[in-house]
């Protein structure tokens, strides 16, 4: 029977998209499912580190949110409008989403800043809809975004962005700049959890994958094969690589956090995992069911939009009923959904086996 996004439907209540974080970054919920029955079982954040073993190894995106947008007008006019960068190209250029994008014409100039310090020149189309644009004052894009850039949040959390979001949508770990939305998996870790989590003997890793707008995009098509994944960059150490090996080789278990650490780990073929060299390349790895997953053994995850490619990744490490009946549950507890909402563990041997259950 062929697959279709019609299979990864639920219904949310619109009141269940999360719009601020709890506060404290570990005081949200916790859904453990166990990966090979689907038994469910309520926990919270801060249960996790009972929940993990030495030898574990925590693999975490450590890329950080670019303050990428940009609200302003077309100079010379009072037609408000906004762009949006989340692909680099060559010459210091960007792809970026322009909005009302037919009011500019290749050459047009865009400003923003409390005193028009921003000035961006909207330039040629590309195939996806988007523009290209360039800088033209000031020197970087770097000091354009300190000036008058805003953290792009994701376009369910129904608010604009203020300056609370400059943190609370960043992970503790966030260090190379070039997501423009976050990996929301990491943002549940406190240092508490974290410093509990080293103190069991668990180890972490940091790979970097940076996060493009694309995650957001929606499957158009009915039919998976013709959805036009997007493209990431990401960045895998070779000493990330080898503590994936060496981890399982001992007995211990890989958990991804976030279906980017889960891309990234499992984009490389095994040529390129055994190379002794750091890799960066781009990914568009479409992970859907039947997969068989090569790196990962857990998943730590949020919750993810219906018809998605994020929940088609889960449901292929779960199952795809398993992970209707837990979003199920999820809806009906009034778990948290999305970005700044609850988290879930999927992993053997934590429920109904001493750990949360």
């Amino acid at each position: 029977m062929k697959d279709s996004i019609l299979n990864y439907d639920f219904e949310l209540p619109p009141e269940l998209i999360a719009q601020r974080p709890v506060a404290g970054r570990d005081a949200s919920r916790l859904l453990l499912v166990e990966r090979g029955s689907g038994a469910l079982a309520d926990a919270r954040f801060t249960d996790l580190p009972g929940l993990l073993r030495a030898g574990d190894l925590l693999v975490v995106n450590n890329t950080r949110v670019l303050a990428a947008r940009f609200l302003g007008r077309k100079l010379n006019s009072d037609i408000r409008a906004e762009v949006l960068l989340h692909s680099p190209g060559a010459d210091d250029t960007w792809q970026a989403l322009v909005r009302p994008s037919r009011r500019f014409q290749p050459g047009d100039k865009f400003v923003a800043g409390a005193r028009d310090e921003i000035l961006i020149s909207v330039d040629e189309r590309t195939g996806d809809g988007s523009r290209w644009v360039s800088l033209r004052d000031p020197a970087t894009w770097e000091e354009a975004m300190r000036l008058a850039g805003h953290v792009p949040l994701p376009p369910y959390i129904d608010r604009p962005a203020d300056e609370r979001d400059s943190t609370e949508y960043q992970t503790l770990f966030a260090d190379p700049r070039g997501a423009v939305a976050a990996p929301t998996a990491g943002l549940h870790f406190s240092r508490r959890v974290l410093d509990e989590i080293a103190a069991l003997g668990v180890n972490r890793a940091e790979l970097t994958l940076h996060v493009g707008i694309g995650t957001f995009q929606p499957m158009r098509e009915d039919d998976p094969d013709k959805h036009p994944m997007h493209s990431e960059s990401f960045y895998l150490p070779a000493a990330v690589r080898r503590a994936v090996d060496e981890t399982r080789a001992a007995g211990g278990r890989v958990v991804a956090v976030g279906t980017t650490s889960t891309r990234a780990l499992e984009s490389l073929s095994e040529e390129e995992w055994d190379s002794p060299d750091d890799h960066t390349g781009d990914t568009r790895l479409f992970i859907r069911p039947p997969y068989d997953f090569k790196r990962v053994d857990a998943l730590l995850t949020n919750f993810h939009l219906p018809r998605s490619t994020l929940l088609m990744l889960v449901s292929a490490f779960a199952g795809r009923e398993k992970m209707l009946a837990a979003y199920r549950h999820a809806v009906a507890d009034a778990y948290r959904f999305y970005s700044y909402g609850d988290a879930m563990l999927i992993m053997n041997g934590i429920v109904g086996a001493g750990g949360g259950g």
